[in-house]
């Protein structure tokens, strides 16, 4: 069975940056799509590019594995899956503010073993393969590792918006929110990489779709970090995630929102 290699993750991240930088903070008709919550969920035509420059290259090298993206759904079969994100954080992406990124999962037999996020502003790249996690800058490239924050009371708490806390009123956000050191919003998956760097310790979103997350776990668990469900399921099939540093931390952030259940 054909596999790919982190050098053609590089090549699709190659790809899907340049119909993307090419457009930011550019004047761009916007449209929208039904999202439950939301009044407007925006895609653009640089969304739409970099997904089918990826699907190309993705269909002419792997012809036999299938595809999932954000806007243009399933394609193929197999127990090989690309999953794509072309721009995750379209709303950012339309502000100007570069926090957005574009996401590269692949899984096996369901599970999701190779992914990247990659953020041209910034001109970093985010990726792990064959159980590393690592960071290319314009000069160095480094290994990632989670924190080894060890206390609720130390930790650094992420959530992309309190629209998702507001709409989520059985999850006891509030009480993890007074139980760390700092609570951030608005990062939207450059969060999840600033965890497998390090820097944030954990990150709880509500309402995830597989495209959002399949590209970020096996950056996070190859750093030392843990993501699943709330209830502790694998995460690839989406809906409420957390992911924390270690499993410690982990079963404490759960054991609040969850209030025991």
């Amino acid at each position: 069975m054909k596999l790919p290699t982190a050098d053609f993750l590089h090549r699709l991240a190659d790809l899907a940056d340049r119909e993307t930088v090419s457009r930011f903070r550019k004047t761009l008709e916007t449209t929208t799509k039904p999202k439950e919550g939301y009044r407007f969920d925006p895609v653009t035509e640089a969304d739409r590019e970099a997904e089918l420059a990826m699907r190309a290259l993705i269909s002419e090298e792997f012809p036999d594995h299938s595809i999932v993206g954000e806007e243009y759904g399933l394609t193929g079969t197999g127990a090989c899956q690309w999953v794509l994100d072309p721009i995750d954080g379209t709303r950012p992406f339309l502000l100007g503010i570069p926090v957005w990124g574009t996401l590269i999962g692949f899984c096996e037999q369901g599970r999701s073993t190779v992914g990247m996020m990659s953020q041209p502003i910034t001109r970093e790249r985010f990726w792990a393969y064959k159980g590393e996690s690592w960071l290319k800058t314009d000069n160095t490239t480094t290994r990632l590792k989670t924190s080894g924050c060890a206390q609720l009371s130390d930790a650094v708490l992420h959530t992309n918006s309190p629209e998702g806390v507001r709409r989520n009123p059985d999850v006891r956000f509030d009480i993890l929110d007074d139980a760390v050191k700092m609570t951030r919003y608005g990062g939207e998956c450059y969060a999840f990489a600033m965890l497998a760097a390090g820097h944030i310790d954990i990150c709880v979103e509500f309402n995830l779709q597989p495209y959002d997350i399949v590209p970020l776990i096996p950056l996070i668990e190859s750093a030392g970090g843990v993501v699943t469900t709330f209830d502790g399921s694998r995460a690839e099939n989406g809906g409420r995630i957390i992911a924390s540093a270690n499993k410690d931390l982990h079963a404490a952030a759960i054991s609040i929102l969850m209030g025991g259940r």
